[in-house]
């Protein structure tokens, strides 16, 4: 069987009725946001009085009302049965790193024989979910099944579509009996007002009139990888762990570099493009497109948008995304690593703070040098990096990101922050006390007078640097593919209200003792910078100069595995920080860090498990069979030849597998955190000795004997 031949013909033969025909402007204006409950929508179905309180509440943060709950889900309801919703659902952010969902119909039977559609605002603020099979780590025993979804007004509700219908989803929190939080989107939610708290004070004390709020901001961009459908569905290592855990180099892979940025297929395009309606849809401001480095490899990317919103629609992008392939023949791969020696996926987080007002208090305007407010808060952040580095290592941990992270594709594990030439200067004037402005941007002449003169940056941009300030907001850029943006935005979110709640209490104490502003801010921002500076690097992270400075001259971190990092998590200075701020307690940061073990250890074993049994039932047999065929084939040279290299090999996947197996046996003690332990010491070395002689194989078993799709296929034939 011709499997290339048959994927190349079903990707030709895709529906072409599949994309709709709507202009771009037609897009713009009439499907954007279509399938959300805007504040428009709710201002023409509510009572001027129910929509100012509910407004308060999703604007300034007041507390919310509970009797204008049952007019807001009336309101909710018919507008969701317009859109031809039959059913709503709280929709939450379990700790599993993914969204959960429970769909109860909007029919309520009569007792005449008929039903009518109901849904009060008891139904819209609480419902009750069975806790029990979601991650607890500890906070409550698995008996104790009793947990609470709470609407989160701040998070417009929408419709999800399927085939047969449509869903009201309602963003809600998650949360256990006793009121600790069950889901990400609680301490998002408290690490934005943390945040507020602490910048809203700072700006008053800059003389700010406008804006009465601050939340921080972010734009996350999705990387993943497109292969054919049939191809994925030949794979149990796909299917089961979502990477491959086999598959030898093909002679080409992202060498040329001709994919980055190149012409998009034609299926892929469509696929986009659908994908991308759905998301305008669902009130997604997603803006970019194109081929990643490696092949087969794709990128979408959003406008910012407040944070906890962001975090909502990051979780229903992979969403979309996934489901979506499927109508093109095709399987979305989020996994950091799908592909061993081809680049990796990430996501990178663009962040940054903003008024209600829309200023946003990291662009430097014109003359960075002048603007205090600009130097004062990016202090503030370069502090809390330099002084919560574990604690940004830690918010990107995990099984899957420890491929990546490192590996001359992605940041390295140890944090540090790129500010650019320019901004490195402005900051290194201020220190020795010059003052001014040293590197210009200037204007880039292209050598044609064909060309216009472009504006040139004052720096380059740098790819390397975990934490990098791009020209009015800094790019978080170690988190991975697959993992909810949520925990490195409350990370982010409460170590920088922590290091600005400090400086602005420098900054008053200095006025209140009869400093000017200018002064105060640049004595402030010259004594933080001096402190932390270490944190700066502008230089190449994936040299290994770097790594000797970083460890042993500046002394910082270098976490190089989850469970090095995750170690940390509950140390006696981060659980001080999330107390402080009401972000985490102490309880409900221990259950996180059990359950980043629980989940390392189950990633892992099921990776050795599924290695194991695709190297015994599918991979010796092919090399078995195929060296009978051999041995049957008389005694030529060219035979003998390959038989001895096939029959190497295979002896050396045995004993490989008979390795693994016996590790895949060994729990390495009761407790999760050896249990994780010797996963990682243990199964992972084992897993990767099997890969070796398993891609060995693959190299001198014949094409028609190999029983798996290899990386040529999967990651050429779109």
């Amino acid at each position: 069987m011709n499997h290339d031949f048959d994927v190349i013909s079903a990707a030709r033969n895709w529906r072409t009725d599949a994309v709709d025909t709507a202009t771009p402007d037609q897009i713009i204006s009439s499907v954007y946001s279509s399938d959300v409950l805007t504040l428009e929508q709710l201002k023409a179905r509510l009572s001027k009085p129910t929509f100012k309180s509910l407004q308060a509440t999703l604007e300034r943060g007041a507390t919310l009302d509970p009797s204008i709950a049952d007019t807001v889900a009336l309101a909710m309801k018919t507008w969701a049965m317009e859109k031809g919703a039959t059913h709503y659902t709280h929709w939450f952010h379990p700790l599993t790193g993914a969204t959960a969902e429970k769909h109860d119909s909007f029919v309520s039977p009569n007792g005449d024989g008929s039903a009518i559609a109901t849904f009060s605002g008891k139904e819209l603020i609480q419902a009750e979910p069975d806790a029990s099979s979601f991650p607890s780590g500890g906070l409550r025993a698995t008996f104790e099944a009793r947990g609470y979804t709470a609407w989160d007004a701040s998070s417009p509700a929408f419709i999800m579509r399927h085939a047969n219908g449509a869903t009201l989803c309602i963003p809600t929190a998650f949360a256990s009996w006793t009121g600790e939080a069950l889901d990400t989107k609680t301490p998002l939610l408290r690490s934005v007002e943390a945040l507020n708290k602490a910048v809203t004070p700072a700006l008053k004390l800059f003389g700010a009139s406008e804006g009465t709020r601050v939340s921080s901001t972010l734009g996350a961009e999705q990387e993943y990888f497109l292969i054919a459908e049939e191809y994925y569905y030949r794979r149990p290592d796909l299917v089961m762990t979502g990477r491959t855990l086999f598959g030898a180099q093909p002679p080409r892979g992202q060498e040329l570099e001709d994919h980055y940025f190149g012409a998009i297929p034609d299926r892929v395009l469509s696929y986009m493009t659908d994908a991308e309606q759905q998301l305008y849809a669902l009130g997604i401001p997603v803006k970019t497109r194109h081929n990643e480095v490696a092949p087969g490899q794709f990128e979408i990317a959003p406008i910012f948008e407040d944070s906890n919103i962001a975090a909502d629609h990051q979780q229903l992008t992979m969403q979309v995304l996934r489901n979506t392939a499927r109508k093109y023949g095709l399987v979305a791969l989020l996994h950091e690593k799908p592909f061993a020696g081809v680049n990796g996926s990430g996501k990178h987080c663009n962040w940054s703070m903003s008024t209600n007002a829309g200023e946003n208090l990291l662009e430097p305007g014109d003359t960075p040098h002048e603007n205090l407010q600009f130097l004062f808060f990016t202090s503030a952040v370069i502090k809390a990096v330099d002084e919560h580095q574990d604690l940004l290592r830690i918010s990107v941990a995990s099984a899957s990101n420890d491929h990546r992270l490192g590996a001359n594709e992605a940041p390295p594990a140890i944090i540090s922050i790129f500010l650019g030439s320019e901004l490195s200067d402005i900051f290194d004037r201020l220190e020795s006390g010059q003052g001014g402005r040293g590197a210009e941007a200037g204007l880039l002449g292209l050598g044609t007078s064909v060309l216009p003169p472009l504006p040139r940056h004052a720096g380059d941009r740098n790819r390397t640097s975990p934490f990098a300030f791009t020209g009015n907001k800094f790019e978080f850029r170690a988190a991975g593919s697959s993992q909810s943006i949520s925990f490195p935005i409350t990370v982010l979110n409460t170590i920088v209200a922590d290091a600005v709640s400090a400086l602005a209490a420098e900054l008053k104490a200095k006025l209140d003792g009869g400093a000017d502003l200018n002064s105060a801010v640049a004595d402030i921002v010259k004594a933080t910078y001096s402190a932390h500076k270490r944190i700066v690097f502008n230089g190449d992270g994936y040299s290994d100069e770097w790594h000797q400075e970083a460890e042993h001259g500046r002394k910082l971190l270098n976490l190089r595995t989850t469970l090095d990092a995750v170690h940390h998590l509950t140390d006696a200075k981060n659980g001080a920080l999330f107390e402080k701020f009401k972000v985490l307690s102490d309880r409900e940061l221990a259950a996180r860090q059990e359950i980043m073990y629980d989940i390392y250890f189950k990633t892992v074993n099921i990776e050795g498990e599924t290695t194991e049994y695709m190297a015994r039932t599918m991979i010796l047999p092919a090399a078995v069979k195929y060296l009978s065929e051999l041995h049957a084939a008389g005694g030529s040279k060219a035979v003998r030849g390959v038989a001895a290299e096939v029959e190497a090999a295979a002896d050396e996947l045995f004993d490989a597998v008979q390795t693994l197996s016996a590790q895949n046996t060994a729990t390495g003690g009761d407790e999760v955190h050896e249990k994780a332990h010797h996963m990682r010491d243990q199964v992972l070395p084992a897993m990767s000795a099997v890969r070796k002689a398993a891609d060995k194989l693959e190299k001198v078993v014949a094409e028609q004997h190999w029983p798996l799709p290899t990386y040529r296929q999967m990651l050429f034939v779109k």
